[in-house]
C-alpha cells in the first residue's frame, strides 16, 4: 500500500479548493478586490462548503453571496 505524502491533499478537498478559487475570481471580476473575496470566503468557509457540497456552481455561489 503507497503512503500519501503529508502535504498531499485529498481529491474532494482539492476540488473544493479549486472551486473556491473559481468563486473568488468571479467576485474579482464583480468588482472586489482581490484580497477582499479571499476574506469573504475565509469568514463564510462553512456555508460556502456546504453550497459546494450541495452541488451549486461557483457562478451560483457568487450570485448568492453578492445578493
Amino acid at each position: 500500500m503507497s503512503q500519501r505524502k503529508d502535504d498531499e491533499l485529498d481529491p474532494e478537498t482539492e476540488a473544493l479548493l479549486q472551486w473556491c478559487a473559481e468563486v473568488e475570481a468571479l467576485f474579482v471580476a464583480a468588482g472586489a478586490k482581490p484580497d477582499e473575496a479571499q476574506q469573504q470566503i475565509e469568514e463564510n468557509a462553512e456555508w460556502f462548503t456546504d453550497m459546494f457540497f450541495d452541488g451549486l456552481s461557483p457562478e451560483e455561489a457568487a450570485k448568492a453571496a453578492l445578493n
